[in-house]
């Protein structure tokens, strides 16, 4: 049953995506809901489209799509803003990105054309490799939140929607070590106070949007929501978060690949992982810095799943090593290796080898657009804080603090679910099934 009886108040009125950063996956994002709209597409990789849930027992044999089962913004109700720093609207990002045929994006230019962004916030010791035309002119943090704040309000009125959605879709930022100010909120608005050289322009979008009472998910694995203070002023303005770095292509497989390996107890000896892509993630991603803030969400999963601890005859001694190489002929189609080194019964070697041909924006935007639905759901839940039940999206997912983050893809997918039964009101499935044999299956009595 919902906790505290507490039902979703129905979507009224049109809700906006809004994405700092307009590149290949938000225009990805953009011009396949219109296409979708006009039938000329299928939302292929989107739960709350195409996704359904199993409800009551087997024996029942009800399933019901996700998008009945709990009252989510319809895809004709969405409308689209975002920030950048380069002029360019959404259907001269596309072009560019080179993510769609030139037919899908002909079909839906005027629409795409209509989407100009708004001038983004800027810091060059944060993204080096990208040469900014149109930042805000502001001088200290808190101007630039004020500006970003404005352009929210600005945004629900142009774009005449109800409630908005931030999805943070910008480039990488330089990875830095946490500072202390990002631990409470009190240290947090010192720090903007001073103008501190610390605070990066994902978590100013991400603050400024939480103010404004707009909810947050972080798409990248910049510091933003992440953060205990960001989380604290979350609660305080009682604004559901999620997040970070979505998990898309390798890190998904290897989410699949690791709960097999553990359920089968076999062995890991190492996991080699490399990449290729030659969009302007992967320009980003050329800077070593920058390549780090990725490399630290890409390698957590594997600790977290394969529990060394509980297992050290099997992972205690396991090698684990990640690289992404910028290849400007690829373009958005990331080629992912992985060679798995795995032990057998009495120790003996095997070895599985993956080679993920995909497409980086392809894979992205329906979880984009999954996050940002499901969060307007929590938002009208009156839900507040961090969203665990959609770590189904993440390679870093949030988890309160003392919580171990499950990685495991599947028990993810239970979670997320489940979630959407007791939403419902519905029981949970716990797939025991014990009750179909009655007496064949009788359980110890005290």
């Amino acid at each position: 049953m919902n906790q505290k009886g507490r039902s979703a108040a129905a979507p009224q009125g049109k809700l906006a995506i809004l994405t700092p950063g307009l590149g290949a996956v938000s225009t990805t994002l953009m011009a396949g809901v219109e296409l979708m709209r006009q039938g000329s597409g299928k939302p292929i990789g989107s739960l709350t489209q195409m996704g359904t849930a199993r409800l009551g027992k087997r024996t029942e044999r009800r399933t019901v799509a996700i998008k009945d089962l709990v009252p989510l913004t319809d895809a004709r109700d969405l409308v689209f803003g975002a920030w950048d720093i380069h002029g360019e609207n959404a259907a001269q990002v596309a072009d560019r990105s080179g993510v769609l045929t030139r037919d899908h994006v002909d079909r839906v230019r005027p629409f795409l054309e209509s989407i100009k962004p708004k001038d983004g916030v800027h810091n060059p010791e944060f993204v080096r490799r990208l040469q900014s035309h149109r930042a805000k002119d502001t001088r200290t943090h808190r101007e630039s939140i004020a500006a970003l704040r404005q352009d929210i309000r600005d945004f629900l009125k142009e774009l005449g929607a109800r409630r908005a959605v931030m999805v943070m879709c910008s480039s990488v930022e330089t990875y830095r070590p946490a500072p202390s100010s990002f631990q409470s909120l009190d240290a947090l608005e010192a720090a903007l106070d001073d103008n501190s050289p610390d605070i990066n322009p994902a978590l100013l979008y991400a603050y400024a949007a939480i103010q404004e009472g707009v909810p947050v998910a972080n798409a990248t694995p910049n510091a933003s929501v992440d953060t205990p203070a960001l989380q604290e002023l979350a609660r305080q303005r009682n604004v559901p978060v999620a997040g970070r770095d979505l998990k898309s292509g390798q890190t998904m497989m290897k989410t699949v690949i690791a709960p097999a390996l553990k359920a089968r107890l076999l062995g890991l000896d190492g996991w080699f992982s490399t990449n290729i892509l030659g969009n302007r993630d992967g320009e980003v991603l050329d800077d070593p810095a920058a390549f780090k803030a990725k490399e630290v969400t890409k390698s957590s999963v594997l600790d977290t799943i394969l529990q060394p601890d509980v297992y050290p005859a099997l992972y205690g001694k396991y090698s684990h090593k990640v690289s992404i190489h910028y290849y400007p002929p690829r373009g958005d189609a990331k080629e992912g290796w992985d060679n798995i080194d795995v032990t057998g019964w009495l120790g003996y070697p095997m070895q599985i080898k993956i080679n993920f041909l995909c497409r980086d924006s392809i894979l992205a935007a329906p979880l984009v657009l999954d996050i940002a639905l499901f969060l307007d759901l929590a938002r009208r839940l009156e839900w507040r804080g961090i969203q665990e039940w959609l770590s189904f999206y993440f390679k870093s997912p949030m988890a309160l603090e003392g919580l171990p983050v499950e990685h495991d893809l599947f028990i993810q997918a239970a979670k997320l679910k489940n979630t959407l039964r007791a939403i419902a009101g519905e029981e949970l499935i716990t797939h025991l099934g014990l009750d179909y044999y009655g007496n064949d299956l009788p359980l110890p009595q005290d």
